[in-house]
């Protein structure tokens, strides 16, 4: 199907059913991030999903290649990036399962609470104020909790959720206890994580976990994620297979 691209923008390949994705270097690219967590979350068949922050459409994208999702809903408060996510959504003929809603996570009359079966997050990981912010604003308040905050995602998440429906977000594991706390506070228990590292031997860098609203107290660690094999960039068969690729193959 043609697709309109902006000065700027290019088409690049999710290597997943022939799926594409309009990205712009100077607004905003995805990263390993969104996919580690489609790879981490549990969709089942027929559920609705909604995506909270979803950029240029990656994590909404990369859940319906890889999941039996009924809907999909990715709310993004750029309005650029929103525009983008919407012509991938129509460039890869998804247009009856996702759709993109330009607007903020914040406001509770954006969509229907409480109904849905399952919530996801790349929200951005860095307060307000921290480190060096990017010069490009769509890459800042991807970064930087410019326009939310870690609350306001969570709390957005407990509302959204049916009794049971579940939380899944990839965030930083040195704020790993405020995003407990927070899960606790909007009455999801923390039940699932796993913890990734770049390489055998490095700190931690990126934590992915899995709520249930209305959970019991138990919560179980999953075995660590190693990114790379080597400092050349060569990824593990773990990596290949969240990637959804033949570790025998490619490994």
């Amino acid at each position: 199907m043609p697709v309109y691209l902006d000065v700027g923008e290019r088409l690049d390949d999710l290597m997943l059913k022939g799926y594409k994705i309009i990205q712009h270097p100077k607004r905003f690219c995805f990263s390993m991030d969104p996919v580690l967590l489609s790879a981490f979350v549990n969709v089942g068949p027929g559920e609705r999903v909604i995506d909270l922050g979803a950029g240029n459409g990656i994590l909404p994208l990369l859940l319906a290649g890889k999941t039996e999702a009924a809907e999909i809903v990715g709310i993004e408060i750029q309005a650029e990036l929103a525009w983008m996510a919407k012509r991938s959504v129509k460039l890869n003929g998804l247009a009856g399962r996702v759709r993109i809603i330009p607007g903020d996570l914040r406001d509770p009359e954006l969509v229907e609470q409480g109904v849905w079966d399952t919530v996801v997050s790349n929200p951005p990981y860095r307060r307000r104020g921290s480190g060096k912010v990017n010069p490009y604003s769509g890459k800042a308040i991807a970064h930087h909790e410019i326009t939310c905050t870690l609350r306001d995602v969570v709390a957005a998440a407990g509302r959204l959720l049916r009794n049971k429906g579940r939380f899944a977000i990839v965030y930083r594991p040195d704020r790993l206890n405020e995003l407990l706390t927070e899960m606790d506070g909007a009455g999801i228990a923390p039940k699932r994580g796993r913890m990734v590292y770049p390489h055998m031997g490095d700190a931690a860098n990126l934590v992915l976990v899995e709520g249930l609203k209305g959970g019991g107290p138990d919560m179980t660690w999953e075995a660590p994620l190693i990114v790379y094999r080597d400092k050349q960039g060569t990824y593990t068969d773990d990596t290949l297979r969240m990637y959804g690729m033949d570790a025998a193959r490619d490994g």
